[in-house]
């Protein structure tokens, strides 16, 4: 099958990137290099084109209420201009993906959906649809660009006559112009851990924007260091932390998770019971204590031997420079200070449970 492209897809080419294939399309892993391009955005600000997201528009009369049903934070609370982070959950509490969800007016919601999950996340959409609510898959006409660090505002700023300052952290503006690029929907979120924007484009005005962006002196960032910022915010990726054996109680997200609202989302009667009862397991966050790079899959023992949990996600930290990792343990093993040994190429190493995230940036906004 031939892979999928963003409308940037020619622009990486021109800047040397290494273009692997992720999840069916062909997306940069780097372009100067993965530790180059981390460093810059926790310094500066790098540009991502993260355009293989999935976007979908849910409007009616009914929307409100069909995505309470469906989302396990709480719809009711957004105001126009305002995003929030949410998941989508089974009826056993397992996550069908982890999202965010815009409201654009009072009756149209936008939803960010991860890139390989947008056809079973439109069908579970179409599978639970209810009278005055229409859906509608706009991932193929929307662009997104990511310009994110300490820097993004500054450089951004120049560009737009709207005020960026004014757009607070998950608010967003609409409408906005940005570098001669019109309609462009300006949101203050991000993947790393850092400050910076979300810009949705039409798709034909994309490659505009991302020759002016470039051409103000960011760093052009692959997929490689969006990788290493996130889980160094401990921030979860769909298909590691979450999944559809793995709740998003499990996965440490439960602060996305409405129990108690008055709309009775599916998968909440699991997720309750998963409060109630206790855990069974935990993610944590984890360095090495023992020379080796924890990665997705390792299996995780006991100081007896016995198999206690998997890496769900590991690097060696650009930030930090040692390795770091997110597992899923079970609950008792989940305390920070906690050892254990992950099974590395065969041979046991230690490790040890820590707080998270492993990086936060000094917030000044």
């Amino acid at each position: 099958m031939e892979q999928k492209k963003t409308p940037l897809f020619d622009e990486y080419a021109k800047h040397g990137a290494k273009v692997i294939d992720f999840g069916g399309w062909a997306l940069p892993v780097q372009f100067s290099g993965i530790l180059a391009e981390h460093e810059a955005v926790r310094k500066h600000a790098g540009l991502f084109d993260v355009s293989h997201m999935g976007e979908v528009l849910v409007e009616g009369s009914g929307a409100e209420n069909y995505l309470n049903r469906l989302l396990t934070n709480d719809v009711s609370l957004l105001q126009a201009g305002m995003a929030q982070y949410t998941a989508m959950c089974y009826e056993d509490g397992g996550t069908v993906d982890d999202l965010l969800v815009y409201k654009k007016a009072e009756e149209a919601f936008m939803l960010v959906i991860n890139a390989a999950n947008i056809d079973q996340d439109m069908e579970w959409l179409k599978q639970h649809i209810v009278e005055d609510v229409t859906i509608k898959n706009i991932s193929d006409e929307t662009a997104l660009l990511a310009v994110q660090g300490p820097a993004a505002a500054q450089i951004l700023q120049p560009l737009t006559e709207t005020d960026l300052s004014a757009i607070r952290p998950f608010r967003f503006a609409e409408h906005i112009s940005i570098g001669g690029v019109e309609n462009v929907l300006v949101s203050r979120t991000g993947y790393t851990g850092e400050d910076g924007f979300e810009l949705y484009v039409p798709d034909k005005e994309a490659v505009s924007l991302w020759q002016k962006l470039a051409a103000e002196g960011i760093t052009l960032c692959g997929l490689g260091a969006r990788d290493t910022l996130r889980l160094e915010a401990r921030l979860p990726l769909y298909g590691q932390e979450l999944t559809k054996a793995i709740s998003p109680l499990e996965a440490g997200i439960g602060f996305a998770v409405k129990t108690g609202k008055q709309a009775a989302f599916i998968g909440r009667d699991a997720l309750r019971k998963q409060k109630e009862t206790g855990l069974a397991r935990k993610t944590v966050g984890i360095e090495m204590i023992d020379r080796g790079i924890p990665r997705t899959g390792y299996r995780i023992f006991s100081e007896l031997g016995e198999p206690i949990g998997f890496i769900t996600s590991g690097t060696h930290s650009p930030t930090l420079k040692k390795p770091i990792g997110l597992a899923l343990v079970h609950s008792d093993f989940a305390g920070v200070g906690t050892k254990f040994f992950v099974e590395i190429r065969g041979k046991r190493a230690e490790a040890a449970v820590v707080h998270t995230p492993f990086y936060k940036r000094e917030r000044n906004v």
